[in-house]
């Protein structure tokens, strides 16, 4: 894989403090110490807890955009002065309770300012407390036996509990005492396609293959604890993950006390790593969930998005709170924890939840496609060959119809559908109109986008107009006059008219060529297809792009072949 390595900056030393001017621009209750790079709340009440954290910068929105913090250069710790001076910045009558992820240089500079506060003032030595967030289960105690675990996503969680909490006005006591219990139950593994690209240092030469994931890897570009190859489907990575964090029977991994016997309840907290669509996003909560329904562990609330990244790596971690159980003594309740992820905040970077307990997944209503096709059919009409109609072996091919953009995995997505049909004889030669139907049902559920809709509503017409015909066979002619009527009634929808470099020019011509014999119409088909190579386009989404370098190169339009390749197929098995 090829490593995002392009930035958009001015320098890459100046980077960290132009992105946090950016963030109190758009948070006008936010302030900002540039010399020592300290965000904090503007007007700030004193009267109740504080909260400071901080580390390298790169993981945004944390930790600038949750509490009051203290940003490094990426992925390099803050000196101790700056923590010095972020201490300083939010002292109060309440007390102060500093959050690092447990890295060496985070505990080490922030423990620092810590102790040289409390020297400088020793009557406020106690109202200054240190919690250090270690939640990653790819470190085994072996591993990890003198530094302990990493500190990852879950994080996050600690700082929203305890700064609910301080907002209450509760003690300083009482907040540390929560935050810690909170930090003991979190769990959470990552996993990535790749590493990322620190600006202003070299292009690595990437170490994951073109198909290839790696488990366990850090936020600051460690290396993981294990890589796969090939990247499995969800439904076996996850499980695999999730194992990790609930296991108690590993040893090396079992840090967080699930019982695993149907009652643990759980906080789940699905975080982008940075290079991650939103829509892969999407798909890892639905799939995180369906395995933790089937594993017996309640979701009573669900956070997704990018709460700690690792600059562009394309990944994402899970993490889990195990709350606590109806029986624990000792513990902060449940509701309690709840609550406070609940609160409202103006934090930025906390994302939306929905404040429930997700429901449970949706059940669509409708019929299946083959039941809503027979439904609505009136007529049949057979092929003049019907074992013929079925074998169709080349239409296998369409499987692997697949090109770079959304067209391929189009016309892919409607083969594959299309063969589905085929094998559970939705498609067959003894009811062509109601084939025909299934088929427009399928360009518009399997394809969807332009192409989708366009063929869909091309096989509509032509099943009414097979519809009308009076004969018991479709004939050529029979197949000739509903072509022609379902082309024109595509073009009542698209402008889009030969020679315009889209998927009409050789349906038209296809069509056009039909009463001179098959083969005829698909050399007429192939020829229109081929011409869109030097062709200008007038229509389609190539209506938009530069021209010049598609004739320079004589890129052919993908509808286009789509067509070309569909009747080619065809033609081979008729």
């Amino acid at each position: 894989m090829v490593v995002q390595s392009k930035h958009f900056l001015n320098t890459a030393p100046s980077l960290v403090l132009d992105s946090l001017e950016g963030l109190c621009a758009i948070n006008a209750h936010l302030a900002l110490d540039p010399t020592h790079r300290v965000v904090y709340l503007a007007d700030q009440d004193r009267s109740k807890v504080a909260l400071l954290c901080g580390g390298g910068s790169g993981h945004e929105p944390s930790h600038s955009g949750f509490v009051a913090a203290v940003c490094g250069n990426v992925f390099a710790s803050p000196s101790a002065g700056q923590v010095r001076r972020g201490i300083d910045l939010i002292d109060n009558e309440k007390g102060t309770i500093i959050v690092v992820k447990n890295y060496t240089g985070d505990v080490l500079n922030f423990g620092l300012a810590k102790e040289e506060y409390a020297a400088r003032d020793p009557q406020k030595a106690d109202r200054v407390k240190f919690i250090i967030v270690g939640d990653d289960v790819a470190v085994g105690r072996t591993q990890g036996s003198i530094v302990g675990r990493r500190g990852l996503a879950g994080v996050c969680l600690v700082y929203k509990i305890a700064g609910a909490l301080a907002q209450t006005g509760a003690s300083v006591d009482e907040v540390y005492d929560v935050a810690q219990y909170v930090s003991s139950r979190l769990g959470t593994i990552g996993v990535g396609l790749d590493h990322c690209h620190v600006p202003g240092t070299a292009v690595p030469d990437t170490h994951l293959g073109a198909n290839e994931l790696e488990i366990g890897l850090g936020i600051h570009n460690e290396s993981g604890h294990r890589r796969i190859s090939p990247v499995p489907p969800l439904n076996e990575l996850i499980p695999t993950l999730l194992e990790m964090i609930t296991s108690t029977t590993d040893k090396e991994r079992s840090f967080v006390p699930f019982k695993n016997d149907g009652t643990d309840c759980v906080v789940l907290l699905i975080n982008n790593l940075g290079g991650l669509s939103e829509l892969e996003l999407g798909g890892v909560v639905a799939e995180v969930r369906r395995a933790l329904d089937k594993s017996g562990i309640t979701i009573m609330r669900l956070l997704s998005g990018s709460f700690m990244t690792s600059l562009n790596m394309p990944g994402f971690s899970i993490t889990m709170l195990l709350l606590p159980a109806a029986n624990d003594m000792g513990t902060p309740s449940t509701d309690l924890i709840l609550s406070l992820l609940d609160d409202s905040t103006n934090t930025p970077g906390w994302k939306w939840s929905s404040m429930s307990i997700p429901k449970p997944p949706s059940v669509s209503s409708s019929l299946p496609t083959a039941t809503r096709v027979k439904a609505c059919q009136s007529a049949s009409l057979k092929a003049p060959d019907v074992n013929r109609f079925n074998s169709a072996p080349e239409i296998t091919r369409m499987d692997n119809i697949a090109g770079d953009g959304d067209c391929g995995l189009t016309l892919k997505g409607g083969a594959t559908a299309v063969l589905g049909a085929l094998s559970n004889n939705s498609i067959t030669g003894n009811d062509v109109l109601g084939s025909v139907i299934t088929i427009s049902r399928i360009a518009e559920d399997a394809m969807g986008g332009t192409s989708g809709a366009l063929y869909s509503i091309f096989f509509s017409a032509l099943a009414q107009a097979l519809a009308k015909s009076s004969a018991e066979t479709v004939t050529q002619e029979v197949w000739c006059t509903a072509l022609e009527a379902a082309l024109a009634r595509l073009y009542t929808y698209t402008r889009a008219r030969p020679p315009s470099r889209t998927l009409v020019d050789p349906l038209a011509a296809f069509i056009g060529a039909l009463p001179s014999g098959l083969a005829t119409a698909v050399k007429a088909a192939e020829e229109a297809a081929e011409a869109t190579k030097d062709m200008e386009a007038k229509a389609g989404r190539s209506a938009y792009i530069d021209s010049t370098n598609l004739k320079a190169e004589r890129i052919a339009d993908p509808g286009a072949w789509g067509v070309k390749v569909v009747v080619e197929a065809l033609s081979q098995s008729l």
